[in-house]
């Protein structure tokens, strides 16, 4: 059985801080500015360029050697998941509907 501390509970508020606030000042500081048109469009493209990164990641298979593969899986289980998330337009339903193929697709592979 394990207690917990009073120096564990000011550890964990302290991690806390340490993620949360370096999320969080840059939004208090920016929200009373008015920012150049440019500016707002290149920051439309970190949410695309991130998930790109995400997708990408896991759709090559690095690990298996020296030449760089699909990972059939993830493949599978993308492209529905992608053309649910065309049609929908529901981060939610795509959500539940990728966990549910690639739950699919790992117990039938």
């Amino acid at each position: 059985m394990t207690t917990t501390t009073t120096t564990m509970v000011w550890l964990i508020i302290g991690c806390a801080l340490v993620t949360w606030l370096p999320r969080i000042i840059p939004f208090i500081f920016v929200r009373n500015v008015k920012l150049p048109e440019v500016v707002l469009k290149w920051l439309s493209f970190i949410p695309v360029c991130i998930l790109s990164a995400l997708v990408i990641e896991n759709l090559l298979d690095t690990e298996s050697g020296k030449i760089v593969t699909l990972n059939w899986p993830v493949l599978i289980t993308f492209v529905p998941t992608l053309i649910i998330a065309i049609v929908t337009k529901s981060l939610s339903i795509t959500v539940v509907a990728g966990v549910i193929i690639m739950a699919a697709v790992r117990f039938f592979m």
